[in-house]
């Protein structure tokens, strides 16, 4: 690029008239042709050539490059006006995307840094940003259960830590009796602060599932514990870190010094500065938007994107019947619902009185989990487009009994009801709401190790068919959105090998729409293991709805190198050696309407062909 010629020469700019800063102004009217390298175009100004058009709004400066290209920097961060923080159609949509954008980079860092398997191959996590309160503001879309519930992590931190909180400070909250949800599940939190470092205006946080973090067996998802001690470790408000350096001494005592402690302490230090590192990526990219749009209209759009999502969600509510459900589990503990909806102030109550008391098993769930399933089965029926946020929970008012299995009192093992339980619990609303026929209902978890190696996975199965839709094969369903780690992967980093994993053909619910069929995973060790799996539907099957067939029941089982089988209940562990294979074969979703007569007859060849 030599810039313009002679007989382009720059001349003095025209004037036009533009649209900007809500007002029409004269401007300058540059040629391209007649920019010579290094010249800079302070907005509002317009740039013509034969083939564009740029338009350099207030606050915004353009520079020649020496080959030819414009480029655009933002000049200064204009005051902003009453137009500027009232709710705009398009700027809403930009800031919902904004929002969820940051929690996205936040995932993509955690992603890139980790070094477990289960949060760099299975994306075992989440991030999210919440406001000064806590309150969730926009997430990634990561893992149901995790989102609905970080924001409960975020105010047990603002209520124990409050004025004392310093910029560089980070904590970690995995106790479910104070903001968590069970043991596996750690979750770190960042507040951010404002250029002086004196207010906080924003918490950017991330939650990650630690496959190991101590307990009675590896993996830490124990098929049989009985307390909270017995599932590991307990971060109660842990300051993680301060005024910018990792507490990795003090962190690794905690991690090494419990009654049952990490069997892979230095693995989980990785995880925990990945997720600072992606928590800082956040902080940054919040600070990125303030700078572009100033503090004013970013904290009117946060307001404005959860207020849109409560509108939202009352307009879903605005069609909604008052409905109940009794949902009995494989142990037969009952979840009890009754949705009411008060038309006059569009508004819900979500009543879960009558389920069950606290259990002896670790399918208890706290509160946080009983949260995250009701915002996702609520945001779910919201057809548009908008960030999962509390602005969906605004209109429900959400009533558990304390001492019941989803308000338990310490020191009740809670590991399956974050998993299992927050499945059953989306199950029933989707009943009393009369929505769609249920999926597997289940995570399908499966963990296995030693003193070695530990590894977790939930295994995908069919989800539910509804009103005009089947349900999908092999997907992760509702509350559970992790990827299952490749073959290739799976047998590099563990002593393991995929013999199998396929569709279990004929295992959706028949109907008009018929359920989505679960999987079959069949994993060789070769090495001896601990082997512990925390599923459902292995006695009661999923629900089929509107005259649809339920899904099949799922099944558990060690074939031993031997030849012998040993059938596992939904719950169970067992030892395993070298060439014993785990057989998963996971539920059908539940069908919807009526069959039509020829599937019911390809359903009874199907049969009659399996028992020949």
């Amino acid at each position: 690029y030599e810039g313009p010629t002679t007989a382009s020469r720059p001349t003095a700019p025209e004037t036009v008239s533009l649209h900007t800063g809500g007002t029409w102004r004269d401007v300058p009217l540059h040629r391209r042709e007649q920019l010579p390298p290094g010249q800079t175009v302070t907005g509002p100004a317009i740039i013509t050539e034969a083939n564009a058009t740029t338009v350099v709004d207030d606050g915004w400066q353009t520079a020649v490059t020496g080959d030819g290209h414009l480029v655009m920097e933002r000049a200064a961060v204009t005051e902003s006006s009453d137009l500027d923080t009232k709710v705009d159609p398009v700027l809403l949509e930009v800031f919902n995307n904004l929002f969820m954008s940051i929690a996205e980079q936040m995932g993509a860092r955690l992603e890139s840094t980790a070094q477990s398997v289960n949060i760099k191959e299975r994306l075992d996590f989440s991030c999210a940003l919440f406001d000064p309160d806590g309150n969730l503001v926009a997430n990634a879309p990561h893992i149901p259960v995790h989102l609905g519930s970080m924001g409960t992590s975020v105010k047990e931190v603002i209520r124990r830590r409050g004025d004392s909180m310093r910029k560089g400070n980070t904590y970690a909250v995995n106790d479910p009796y104070h903001g968590g949800t069970h043991l596996p599940d750690v979750t770190v939190i960042t507040p951010v602060f404002d250029t002086e470092g004196d207010r906080i205006l924003f918490y950017v946080a991330s939650r990650g599932h630690h496959a190991e973090i101590g307990g009675i067996q590896p993996g830490s998802m124990p098929a049989s514990s009985h307390t909270i001690e017995e599932e590991g470790i307990l971060f109660d408000n842990w300051l993680l870190a301060e005024a910018g350096r990792f507490r990795e001494e003090e962190t690794l005592r905690l991690l090494s010094e419990a009654p049952y402690p990490s069997r892979n302490p230095r693995t989980n230090l990785a995880d925990l500065r990945a997720q600072i590192a992606a928590n800082q990526k956040g902080v940054d990219e919040v600070a990125r938007m303030i700078e572009n749009f100033g503090l004013g209209v970013v904290q009117a759009y946060m307001k404005h994107v959860q207020d849109n999502a409560e509108e939202a969600v009352r307009r879903v509510i605005d069609a909604l019947d008052d409905g109940e459900y009794a949902y009995e589990t494989d142990s037969g503990a009952v979840i009890r619902v009754r949705v009411r909806v008060d038309r006059e102030k569009r508004s819900a109550a979500v009543d879960f009185t009558g389920t069950s008391p606290q259990l002896t098993t670790n399918f208890n769930a706290p509160f946080s989990v009983v949260n995250a399933a009701v915002l996702y089965v609520f945001r779910t029926l919201v057809a548009d487009d908008i960030p999962l946020n509390d602005g969906c929970l605004r209109p429900l008012d959400i009533v558990v009994p304390p001492g019941s299995m989803l308000a338990p009192e310490p020191p009740a093992a809670v590991v399956a009801g974050n998993v299992e339980t927050s499945q059953a619990i989306t199950g029933a609303l989707y009943a009393a709401l009369g929505v769609q026929a249920e999926g597997s209902g289940t995570m399908n978890n499966v963990t296995f190790g030693n003193e070695r190696h530990q590894y977790y996975e939930t295994v995908a199965s069919g989800s539910g068919a509804g009103d005009g839709f089947p349900g999908a094969p092999v997907v992760q369903t509702h509350m559970t959105n992790s990827r299952l780690t490749d073959p290739e992967v799976l047998e590099w980093r563990l002593p393991v090998r995929l013999d199998e994993f396929s569709v279990r053909r004929g295992s959706g619910g028949a109907g008009r729409w018929r359920g989505g069929d679960g999987a079959v995973r069949r994993i060789r060790f070769h090495e001896p293991m601990t082997v512990s799996t925390l599923s459902q539907h292995r006695r009661i099957p999923p629900y089929g709805m509107a005259g649809g067939a339920p899904g099949a029941l799922g099944a558990n089982r060690v074939e031993r190198a031997d030849g012998a089988v040993v059938q596992l209940d939904g719950s169970d562990s067992a030892e395993v050696g070298p060439g014993d294979v785990l057989v998963i074969e996971t539920p059908g979703g539940g069908g919807y309407g009526p069959p039509p007569l020829d599937q019911e007859q390809a359903g009874r060849e199907t049969d009659d062909l399996r028992a020949f």
